[in-house]
């Protein structure tokens, strides 16, 4: 997974995805843009940054700062998450992947750290084949719960601790 910040009209962003409908266990969440490492990756941070733009269409030409966050090991998927975030100052141009992503936010920082977005809602999980209540964050009206959830925590506390 990849969490850019990015310029967007002299405003930090950053970018999450909400995958297409498919017969899968993440049908239709939203998402970090991120996938699987090829044999063609030399590491974890080429895997993010090729991952990055086939689904989005945008190249990550120049940045400040890379940075791996903790790993996230997530069950339906067997799949132990690295995600790493990258902050430029190169403004985006998004051409997403219709294969790959339903619907692209760009997001300003400034409303992933607004007070009161951190929410519960009941989900149905299909690795448990039954609702349960989850926390979700409330980001554009869309629900971004499990582990994009853990990952917004993690960014939100390393951003409020920058502040300090």
């Amino acid at each position: 997974m990849l969490i850019l910040i990015y310029p967007k009209d002299g405003v930090a962003h950053t970018v999450l995805i909400q995958r297409p409908t498919y017969d899968g266990v993440h049908s239709g969440q939203m998402a970090f843009p991120g996938g699987h490492k090829e044999a063609t990756d030399a590491d974890l941070r080429m895997t993010a940054l090729r991952e990055f733009q086939e689904e989005t269409g945008a190249p990550i030409t120049h940045t400040l700062l890379t940075r791996e966050l903790t790993q996230v090991y997530i069950p339906p998927s067997d799949a132990l998450v690295t995600p790493l975030l990258v902050i430029t100052e190169s403004p985006m141009e998004f051409q997403p992947d219709e294969r790959e992503v339903a619907q692209l936010f760009q997001v300003p920082l400034a409303e992933v750290l607004q007070e009161g977005i951190l929410k519960e809602t009941e989900i149905f999980i299909q690795t448990l084949s039954r609702t349960a209540r989850v926390p979700y964050w409330d980001v554009q009206g869309q629900v971004v719960w499990g582990a994009t959830a853990l990952m917004i925590s993690e960014l939100r506390e390393l951003l409020y601790a920058a502040r300090s």
